[in-house]
């Protein structure tokens, strides 16, 4: 991991960790939202539809990481398709929300490990989901996420980008003009086809569009990775 990858990765920790977790603990429960929340909400509900729509409907002992898997929303629902999911997160107080709200039924299917998305010693997956996890990178960071992962995915990643529309490269030029400390992390735009001059293709590692959920304040791109 490049110095500047885990500079990112240790401000999304503090942020997540510290300032935002109740936040983010409401926005994924049923509690009343506001207006914008809502659509966030209900952007997120329909992002996780389409990835999980990528995956078999029976994943009867297939190996999953949920990357990133914050509240546990993804983490159950690949439980509840028969998966051994392993569901990693760099924020230990996210991981305790995820942990208290997965069904007792599913507890076995699902491992919940404090740990980068990168750490090998998470091991060997067939499938590898990663929603909105990768959103706040830059795309040479993404290529390096996504190569760093490949040689020990199976089958497919399916993730998010944050896509580059004049709506979120405004936001994104607004955040930083903010004093550094009331910022949050700053989602960063990429377009597809800098992200594909990235990966290297020299493998024959692919990307694939999914499709893209623009849903009021939430605006996110599904792509599926080949290695």
């Amino acid at each position: 991991m490049t110095e500047s990858y885990i500079h990112t990765r240790t401000r999304l920790e503090e942020y997540f960790d510290r300032t935002a977790v109740r936040a983010w603990e409401r926005l994924t429960s049923d509690a009343p939202v506001s207006r914008i929340r809502r659509t966030v909400r209900e952007g997120r509900d329909r992002m996780r539809a389409l990835l999980l729509d990528q995956l078999p409907g029976d994943l009867t002992d297939a190996r999953v990481l949920d990357a990133g898997c914050g509240a546990g929303q993804m983490a159950v629902e690949l439980a509840r398709r028969g998966a051994q999911v392993t569901a990693a997160d760099i924020s230990p107080r996210l991981l305790a929300v995820a942990r208290d709200r997965c069904p007792l039924s599913l507890a076995d299917r699902v491992e919940f490990v404090e740990a980068d998305m990168l750490d090998r010693r998470l091991g060997t997956f067939d499938y590898v989901v990663a929603m909105d996890s990768l959103i706040h990178y830059r795309a040479e960071h993404v290529a390096e996420a996504l190569s760093g992962i490949a040689d020990r995915t199976v089958v497919a990643v399916v993730f998010t980008i944050a896509p580059r529309t004049a709506l979120l490269s405004a936001m994104h030029l607004a955040g930083r003009m903010l004093p550094r400390g009331d910022r949050a992390p700053a989602i960063v735009p990429i377009a597809a086809a800098d992200l594909s001059r990235e990966v290297p293709h020299a493998s024959g590692r692919r990307l694939r569009p999914i499709g893209r959920v623009a849903c009021g304040f939430y605006i996110s791109e599904a792509i599926e990775f080949r290695p």
